[in-house]
């Protein structure tokens, strides 16, 4: 999958713009504010009808404006053209995929979008949600039946815990059956795919990283030396007093051990970074190894916290991974030597105006 045309109105800064970008990669270059990260919103919003940089969507649509629209032309692997649209007009949003109504999971499986930006660190030194939000953005391109799972679960779970509000203990068993269900579901994908991630996970760590040993240990949320429904009688009392359920898939983690601790407590925050880097490209390369589908890579401002020796190993593996890559940082020199690139276009963004530069 790439974009062969982006239209972005209304954005931030940007008030009307329209890029053909290359199916390889895309460098772009800016001042400080003058809308390049914006440009990377537009992609990430067209592909997860969200944005990430905002939680209010009325924060990105620019000053005076009643709505934001980002549309876009793709090409999937199998040489089919898909038609992308989305309208955020403050109160809702219209996503139109092909010119017809669609919804969000299925934006996110025409447009497979993955960004990296420098908050991306928190993946290993955060809280166990954004690993859970890695985790299983993963699992979605893999499994179809995942978010209905997922969702059937968070439904059973928030019943349950209003029980346990309200100290209904005699309807709680009534309630375990379907989040065992539904949650073992949920916890054997994400098992699943993380095998699946881990020889790539591995292969690119050797390429920027030097560790004698390292490993990707799952925690399911709850005691593994015994079963989930296991768990749940046994909590039942703190659950009751705490009003909420302890175990169970909502409170899974991934850990990157390395030398058997995990890495956040033994490594520097520059191999933290690689080792996150490590794992978002070890996503990128999954899909596009095993699925009919290639993933639209986005990266802001990752070069600056990078040595020359990583930023050239960075492009010399983003050249090969034959998938469409944004890029933005401030200066065209800091994305280091160019001459090994042969499929890549550049782009100067200024006050809000997107130009390529030939």
């Amino acid at each position: 999958m790439s974009l062969q045309k982006l239209d972005i109105y209304f954005l931030r800064n940007i008030k009307k713009s329209s890029i053909s970008p290359s199916p390889g990669i895309n460098l772009i270059t800016g001042k400080n504010g003058s809308g390049k990260s914006s440009l990377l919103e537009a992609i990430f919003i067209l592909g997860r009808a969200r944005s990430f940089r905002a939680k209010n969507i009325k924060q990105v649509i620019q000053f005076k404006q009643t709505e934001l629209i980002v549309s876009g032309q793709s090409i999937q692997q199998s040489g089919q053209v898909f038609h992308l649209g989305i309208q955020f007009n403050g109160k809702g949003c219209e996503i139109r995929l092909n010119k017809e109504n669609s919804n969000r999971s299925e934006l996110a499986y025409s447009l497979p979008v993955l960004l990296i930006h420098p908050k991306s660190y928190l993946l290993l030194d955060g809280g166990p949600q954004v690993r859970r939000e890695f985790l299983d953005w993963g699992v979605f391109n893999f499994q179809e039946d995942f978010l209905i799972c997922w969702r059937k679960f968070k439904k059973v779970l928030q019943q349950r815990n209003s029980l346990l509000k309200n100290k209904q203990a005699d309807q709680i068993n009534v309630w375990n059956n379907e989040l065992v269900e539904y949650g073992t579901i949920v916890s054997n994908y994400r098992e699943q795919y993380l095998k699946k991630l881990e020889p790539f996970f591995f292969e690119i760590c050797s390429c920027f990283l030097n560790f004698e040993q390292i490993e990707l240990k799952y925690n399911p949320g709850w005691d593994q030396s015994e079963s989930f429904m296991m768990s749940l009688r046994k909590d039942l009392p703190k659950d009751l007093r705490y009003g909420f359920t302890h175990s169970g898939p909502h409170r899974s983690d991934v850990g990157v051990m390395v030398d058997g601790r995990l890495a956040k407590h033994v490594v520097s925050r520059g191999q933290l970074k690689l080792l996150m880097l490590s794992l978002k490209l070890a996503q990128v390369k999954l899909i596009n190894t095993e699925k009919n589908n290639s993933v639209c890579l986005l990266i802001d401002d990752l070069t600056a916290e990078l040595d020359i020796d990583n930023k050239a190993k960075l492009l010399d593996y983003l050249s090969g991974l034959h998938c469409q890559v944004f890029m933005s940082t401030t200066e065209l020199s800091n994305f280091g030597d160019l001459t090994n690139l042969d499929n890549y276009k550049k782009f100067h963004v200024e006050h809000g105006k997107i130009k390529e530069v030939i």
